[in-house]
Protein backbone atom coordinates (compact mmCIF):
# COMPACT_ATOMS: atom_id res chain seq x y z
CA UNK A 1 0.00 0.00 0.00
CA UNK A 2 2.71 2.45 0.94
CA UNK A 3 4.61 1.56 -2.43
CA UNK A 4 1.40 2.75 -4.36
CA UNK A 5 0.50 5.33 -2.77
CA UNK A 6 4.33 6.65 -2.71
CA UNK A 7 4.53 6.41 -6.46
CA UNK A 8 0.99 7.87 -7.31
CA UNK A 9 1.79 10.94 -5.16
CA UNK A 10 5.21 11.29 -6.95
CA UNK A 11 4.04 10.51 -10.42
CA UNK A 12 1.15 14.00 -9.98
CA UNK A 13 4.29 15.50 -7.93
CA UNK A 14 7.69 14.80 -9.85
CA UNK A 15 9.40 17.95 -8.36
CA UNK A 16 8.87 16.22 -4.65
CA UNK A 17 11.17 13.50 -5.61
CA UNK A 18 13.96 15.38 -3.50
CA UNK A 19 12.08 13.91 -0.10
CA UNK A 20 13.52 10.35 -1.77
CA UNK A 21 17.03 12.25 -0.15
CA UNK A 22 15.34 13.41 3.06
CA UNK A 23 14.13 10.06 4.33
CA UNK A 24 14.52 6.63 3.42
CA UNK A 25 11.44 6.01 6.06
CA UNK A 26 8.12 5.31 3.54
CA UNK A 27 5.41 5.93 6.35
CA UNK A 28 7.76 9.37 6.68
CA UNK A 29 7.84 10.26 2.96
CA UNK A 30 4.31 9.37 2.63
CA UNK A 31 2.97 11.82 5.06
CA UNK A 32 5.57 14.59 3.92
CA UNK A 33 4.31 13.95 0.02
CA UNK A 34 0.68 14.03 1.75
CA UNK A 35 1.52 17.48 3.63
CA UNK A 36 2.28 19.40 0.37
CA UNK A 37 0.18 17.98 -1.81
CA UNK A 38 -2.46 21.19 -3.13
CA UNK A 39 -6.23 20.23 -3.03
CA UNK A 40 -6.56 18.96 -6.36
CA UNK A 41 -8.89 15.22 -7.90
CA UNK A 42 -8.21 12.09 -6.74
CA UNK A 43 -8.51 8.82 -8.70
CA UNK A 44 -10.84 6.41 -6.90
CA UNK A 45 -8.02 3.70 -6.55
CA UNK A 46 -6.05 5.78 -4.76
CA UNK A 47 -8.76 6.44 -2.08
CA UNK A 48 -9.00 3.40 -1.67
CA UNK A 49 -5.81 2.41 -0.87
CA UNK A 50 -4.72 5.55 1.40
CA UNK A 51 -8.31 5.08 3.22
CA UNK A 52 -6.90 0.81 4.17
CA UNK A 53 -4.02 2.35 5.05
CA UNK A 54 -4.97 5.32 6.98
CA UNK A 55 -7.59 2.52 8.66
CA UNK A 56 -4.86 0.31 9.41
CA UNK A 57 -2.49 3.17 11.51
CA UNK A 58 -5.73 4.12 12.98
CA UNK A 59 -6.01 0.69 14.38
CA UNK A 60 -2.12 0.39 15.53
CA UNK A 61 -2.37 4.21 17.28
CA UNK A 62 -5.28 2.82 19.22
CA UNK A 63 -8.56 4.34 19.81
CA UNK A 64 -9.85 6.19 22.35
CA UNK A 65 -13.63 6.15 23.80
CA UNK A 66 -13.62 9.72 24.72
CA UNK A 67 -17.62 9.57 25.66
CA UNK A 68 -16.36 6.99 28.21
CA UNK A 69 -13.64 9.38 29.92
CA UNK A 70 -15.70 10.21 33.30
CA UNK A 71 -17.43 13.64 33.92
CA UNK A 72 -19.71 15.77 31.80
CA UNK A 73 -16.10 17.92 30.83
CA UNK A 74 -12.92 15.34 30.94
CA UNK A 75 -9.32 15.76 30.33
CA UNK A 76 -7.51 13.22 28.31
CA UNK A 77 -3.99 13.35 27.12
CA UNK A 78 -2.46 12.16 23.87
CA UNK A 79 -2.35 11.93 20.52
CA UNK A 80 -6.36 14.06 19.71
CA UNK A 81 -6.19 11.44 16.44
CA UNK A 82 -6.63 8.70 18.55
CA UNK A 83 -10.11 10.18 20.07
CA UNK A 84 -13.50 8.78 19.27
CA UNK A 85 -15.67 11.16 19.54
CA UNK A 86 -17.99 13.77 17.50
CA UNK A 87 -16.01 15.87 16.72
CA UNK A 88 -12.52 17.05 16.85
CA UNK A 89 -11.56 20.49 17.12
CA UNK A 90 -8.52 21.37 14.95
CA UNK A 91 -6.16 24.69 15.33
CA UNK A 92 -6.22 25.83 11.59
CA UNK A 93 -4.56 29.13 10.10
CA UNK A 94 -6.52 31.41 8.31
CA UNK A 95 -6.42 29.54 4.82
CA UNK A 96 -8.09 26.84 6.67
CA UNK A 97 -6.10 24.47 3.85
CA UNK A 98 -4.15 22.20 6.85
CA UNK A 99 -0.32 22.51 6.93
CA UNK A 100 1.67 22.54 4.19
CA UNK A 101 5.39 22.19 5.97
CA UNK A 102 6.49 18.19 5.22
CA UNK A 103 6.32 16.03 8.64
CA UNK A 104 5.33 19.96 10.89
CA UNK A 105 4.57 18.76 14.54
CA UNK A 106 1.59 20.63 14.57
CA UNK A 107 -1.43 19.59 15.56
CA UNK A 108 -2.94 20.90 12.03
CA UNK A 109 -0.66 18.70 10.26
CA UNK A 110 -1.14 15.82 12.23
CA UNK A 111 -5.62 15.53 11.94
CA UNK A 112 -5.03 16.25 8.21
CA UNK A 113 -2.27 13.54 8.03
CA UNK A 114 -4.61 11.31 10.01
CA UNK A 115 -7.38 11.81 8.18
CA UNK A 116 -6.51 11.68 4.64
CA UNK A 117 -6.44 14.28 1.75
CA UNK A 118 -9.88 14.32 1.08
CA UNK A 119 -10.08 16.52 4.32
CA UNK A 120 -8.18 19.18 2.61
CA UNK A 121 -10.48 18.72 -0.63
CA UNK A 122 -13.44 19.31 1.29
CA UNK A 123 -11.54 22.60 3.18
CA UNK A 124 -11.37 23.44 -0.41
CA UNK A 125 -14.20 23.35 -1.47
CA UNK A 126 -15.57 25.58 1.64
CA UNK A 127 -13.06 28.27 1.26
CA UNK A 128 -13.73 29.06 -2.19
CA UNK A 129 -16.89 29.18 -2.10
CA UNK A 130 -16.92 31.37 0.85
CA UNK A 131 -14.11 33.29 -1.16
CA UNK A 132 -11.75 34.87 1.53
CA UNK A 133 -9.63 33.92 4.52
CA UNK A 134 -11.32 32.55 7.24
CA UNK A 135 -11.24 35.04 10.37
CA UNK A 136 -10.42 34.94 13.33
CA UNK A 137 -12.99 33.53 16.40
CA UNK A 138 -14.92 31.73 14.11
CA UNK A 139 -15.47 27.51 12.90
CA UNK A 140 -16.25 24.99 10.12
CA UNK A 141 -17.13 21.80 10.37
CA UNK A 142 -16.25 18.89 7.76
CA UNK A 143 -16.00 15.19 7.96
CA UNK A 144 -13.47 13.40 9.81
CA UNK A 145 -12.77 10.97 6.68
CA UNK A 146 -10.48 8.00 8.07
CA UNK A 147 -10.05 9.64 12.10
CA UNK A 148 -12.13 8.00 14.94
CA UNK A 149 -13.82 11.32 15.25
CA UNK A 150 -16.99 11.83 12.92
CA UNK A 151 -16.28 15.14 12.40
CA UNK A 152 -13.66 18.02 12.50
CA UNK A 153 -14.43 21.79 13.93
CA UNK A 154 -11.85 23.85 12.12
CA UNK A 155 -11.12 27.48 14.27
CA UNK A 156 -8.58 30.31 13.77
CA UNK A 157 -7.04 30.87 17.05
CA UNK A 158 -5.48 34.39 17.81
CA UNK A 159 -2.09 35.12 17.12
CA UNK A 160 0.07 36.52 20.15
CA UNK A 161 3.25 38.40 18.72
CA UNK A 162 3.99 40.44 21.87
CA UNK A 163 1.83 41.82 25.00
CA UNK A 164 -1.78 39.71 25.72
CA UNK A 165 -4.57 42.06 24.85
CA UNK A 166 -8.09 41.80 25.87
CA UNK A 167 -8.70 41.67 22.14
CA UNK A 168 -6.67 38.02 22.34
CA UNK A 169 -8.51 36.81 25.19
CA UNK A 170 -11.69 38.08 23.77
CA UNK A 171 -11.14 36.24 20.34
CA UNK A 172 -10.02 32.91 21.75
CA UNK A 173 -12.92 32.49 24.09
CA UNK A 174 -14.89 33.24 20.71
CA UNK A 175 -13.25 30.22 19.51
CA UNK A 176 -14.53 28.06 21.80
CA UNK A 177 -18.28 29.58 21.95
CA UNK A 178 -18.48 29.34 17.95
CA UNK A 179 -17.13 25.40 18.19
CA UNK A 180 -19.70 25.07 20.78
CA UNK A 181 -22.38 26.53 18.32
CA UNK A 182 -21.55 24.84 15.78
CA UNK A 183 -21.66 21.73 17.24
CA UNK A 184 -24.65 22.33 18.81
CA UNK A 185 -26.96 23.27 15.73
CA UNK A 186 -25.18 19.93 14.18
CA UNK A 187 -26.76 17.92 17.21
CA UNK A 188 -23.17 16.42 18.16
CA UNK A 189 -22.84 15.13 21.68
CA UNK A 190 -19.30 15.02 22.35
CA UNK A 191 -16.79 17.42 21.14
CA UNK A 192 -13.08 17.49 22.12
CA UNK A 193 -10.75 20.77 22.13
CA UNK A 194 -7.22 20.88 21.40
CA UNK A 195 -4.86 23.49 23.45
CA UNK A 196 -6.51 26.34 20.63
CA UNK A 197 -3.99 29.28 19.95
CA UNK A 198 -0.62 28.03 22.16
CA UNK A 199 2.76 26.76 21.04
CA UNK A 200 3.53 28.43 17.52
CA UNK A 201 0.50 30.92 17.67
CA UNK A 202 2.24 32.30 21.07
CA UNK A 203 -0.91 32.34 22.89
CA UNK A 204 0.09 31.55 27.27
CA UNK A 205 -0.63 28.78 27.96
CA UNK A 206 -1.71 29.26 31.84
CA UNK A 207 -4.15 31.65 30.25
CA UNK A 208 -5.20 29.94 27.39
CA UNK A 209 -6.59 26.96 29.60
CA UNK A 210 -7.71 29.26 32.18
CA UNK A 211 -10.10 30.63 29.39
CA UNK A 212 -10.89 27.96 27.47
CA UNK A 213 -12.56 26.18 30.65
CA UNK A 214 -14.24 29.01 31.71
CA UNK A 215 -15.68 29.75 28.47
CA UNK A 216 -16.99 25.85 28.58
CA UNK A 217 -18.63 26.47 31.36
CA UNK A 218 -19.86 29.47 31.09
CA UNK A 219 -21.67 27.72 27.57
CA UNK A 220 -22.69 24.78 29.41
CA UNK A 221 -22.89 22.78 26.61
CA UNK A 222 -24.97 19.81 26.69
CA UNK A 223 -22.59 17.55 25.12
CA UNK A 224 -19.57 15.55 26.28
CA UNK A 225 -16.42 17.93 26.53
CA UNK A 226 -13.35 16.26 26.45
CA UNK A 227 -10.11 18.68 26.55
CA UNK A 228 -7.32 17.31 24.86
CA UNK A 229 -3.69 17.90 25.70
CA UNK A 230 -0.31 16.52 24.70
CA UNK A 231 2.43 18.55 27.17
CA UNK A 232 2.80 17.45 30.73
CA UNK A 233 2.76 21.08 31.38
CA UNK A 234 -0.77 21.90 30.02
CA UNK A 235 -2.42 18.65 32.00
CA UNK A 236 -1.32 20.28 34.77
CA UNK A 237 -2.41 23.73 34.04
CA UNK A 238 -5.88 22.21 33.18
CA UNK A 239 -6.02 20.09 35.83
CA UNK A 240 -6.03 23.34 38.51
CA UNK A 241 -8.73 25.28 36.50
CA UNK A 242 -10.75 22.34 36.58
CA UNK A 243 -10.42 21.69 40.23
CA UNK A 244 -10.58 25.43 40.93
CA UNK A 245 -13.87 25.97 38.92
CA UNK A 246 -15.39 22.95 39.99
Amino acid sequence: MLKFLINYLLDEMPECKYFLKVTDDPKLLLRYLMNVRPPMKLSPDFLKVQDEYLSHERELRGIIDGEALPGKISLWQGDITRLKVDAIVNAANSKLLGCFVPGHNCIDNAIHSAAGLQLRDECNIIMTAQGHDEPTGCAKITRGYNLPAKYVIHTVGPIVDGELTPRHCEELARCYRSCLELAESRGLKSIAFCCISTGVFGFPNDEAAHIAVNTVREFSPHMKVVFNVFKDYDRELYIKELTNND
